[in-house]
């Protein structure tokens, strides 16, 4: 019972005492058991530790170990107020066992700690900051689990983070890193700015922010433009819908809120559903394949009618025919973005990043919790998606088996890899490429031809100008 703040990922994660950073509760127990991939280790980094030790890390300690159950040994065993550690502490195998024992004490804040797998060798915790590291720019590890609740983030993309922003929350806000999975960050630091506006992504909202001496923006692909919603790139017959709120008001006007509507920023209503259910959708196509990194959708806009949607589902497709869920990395759960409410703003924009991101044509959201009724305006966000990039990957088809309706759930998952990958480690073999133009025919007599010619103008050459020097000598 002496969990705080926990998020165990594949690769790294985060954890803390409970009621971190208040004081710990007494007489409390908590054990985390970490297991990366077979053949990599642990590496244990602490972002804050104070741990009341009055009776020599007796009944109030942090202890690591060596792998877990009955066989496992102790790395070391840590107690104290503002105990510092600056290195990290590596397993000897990819298991760790980490156990907080919390006994009687009046202060402490307990603690917390970021892990990763060794070979992210720059790893930092949810609590570091950009000035903390003295670079202009620089790249470092988020751990999993950044999105903490005492902690918190000024600012927005693309204007930048005020400096004391914690790095990795504010990469979730971004959407450069997933909070499920961490990942890389690319930092750069320039001159402050006198105001930071607040706004609400990826579950993570940015405050207003006074004046600082500097801000921090960060390094992406630049695949985070619109994909003409807003535009009118993407043409109204392109967007659908499973049904469309039609009714005529006090003056006899019937008012259509059409899919076409759904387009973020326009003046007028948004496109609603005729019905209110879990079984509506707004549908788009892209005309083409698009690399989809995030969208971003607000309620109706109209003070008048308070309508929104808070939380929805994610299916993409090729064909419109087959779907596929979108799914958060790692685990079996749809994906389901539910920002928060929008209390009496009904203009706030709220932004999710889709990491990995979504290789498809057609993007259909699927509403699930609305207010009032289910309506929205919609943008895109993404680029261009080159097929010639990455090469065709065939795989044999999975074994049949009568009893066993798995088969296709496996070709979901693996189109849903392939769709969502940017590099694979195997590709299929090289296929034998034939040339099919003509080989011009080179015989020996050209290549007489091309020695012969220089020889004879040269001879040819000699004679004439011993003739002109004979005539001269004569002639004297």
């Amino acid at each position: 019972d002496g969990c705080g703040h926990t998020v165990l990922g594949p690769e790294s994660g985060t954890l803390a005492s409970i009621n971190y950073p208040q004081t710990s509760p007494n007489s409390t127990v908590c054990e985390w058991e970490i297991r990366v991939k077979p053949g990599q280790r642990v590496q244990l980094k602490f972002g804050d530790f104070d741990i009341d030790d009055s009776d020599s890390c007796h009944s109030s300690y942090l202890r690591v170990h060596n792998g877990i159950g009955s066989t496992r040994t102790e790395i070391g065993k840590y107690c104290g107020f503002g105990f510092q550690m600056d290195g990290l502490i590596t397993s000897k195998s990819n298991e760790v066992t980490v156990q907080f024992m919390s006994g009687t004490h009046t202060s402490g804040r307990g603690f917390l700690a970021a892990y990763s797998t060794t070979d992210k060798s720059d790893l930092i915790t949810c609590l570091d900051n950009a000035s903390h590291f003295s670079e202009p720019e620089f790249n470092k590890y988020c751990p999993a689990g950044c999105v903490i609740p005492f902690a918190d983030i000024s600012g927005t993309i693309p204007h930048g983070y005020r400096d004391s922003s914690s790095l990795c929350m504010a990469g979730v806000h971004a959407g450069v890193v997933s909070n499920t999975l961490g990942g890389q960050i690319n930092v750069v630091i320039s001159k402050g700015i006198p105001y930071y506006e607040g706004s609400l992504a990826n579950n993570v909202t940015s405050k207003v922010g006074p004046l600082s001496t500097s801000l921090f923006t960060f390094k992406t692909s630049g695949c985070y433009g619109t994909l003409g919603m807003e535009s009118g790139v993407v043409p109204d017959s392109q967007i659908t819908a499973s049904s469309i709120l039609e009714w005529s008001d006090q003056t006899g006007q019937v008012n259509i809120w059409k899919p076409e509507n759904a387009r973020l920023k326009r003046i007028g209503p948004p496109w609603a559903a005729f019905i209110s259910d879990e079984h509506q959708w707004l549908q788009i196509d892209l005309n083409k394949e698009k690399k989809i990194t995030g969208i971003i959708t607000t309620g109706s806009t109209l003070a008048e009618y308070y309508y929104y949607v808070s939380a929805y589902r994610i299916l993409y497709s090729d064909d419109a025919q087959k779907w596929t869920v979108y799914r958060e990395p790692g685990t079996d759960k749809d994906k389901v973005k539910i920002p928060q409410t929008f209390n009496t703003e009904l203009y706030q924009e709220v932004r999710n990043n889709f990491i990995p991101p979504i290789i498809a044509r057609f993007f259909r959201i699927n509403p699930l919790k609305w207010h009032q009724k289910i309506a929205m305006k919609v943008e895109l966000l993404g680029c261009q998606f080159s097929i010639g990039r990455a090469p065709k990957i065939t795989m044999p088809p999975p074994p049949q088996n009568k009893n066993d309706n798995k088969n296709d759930d496996f070709s979901d998952d693996f189109i849903h890899l392939v769709k969502t990958s940017l590099q694979t480690d195997k590709t299929t073999f090289t296929p034998e490429i034939k040339n099919t133009t003509v080989t011009p025919s080179v015989t020996k007599d050209v290549a007489l031809a091309a020695v012969l010619v220089p020889v004879l103008v040269m001879v040819f050459t000699t004679l004439i100008l011993i003739l002109v020097c004979a005539w001269h000598w004569r002639n004297r």
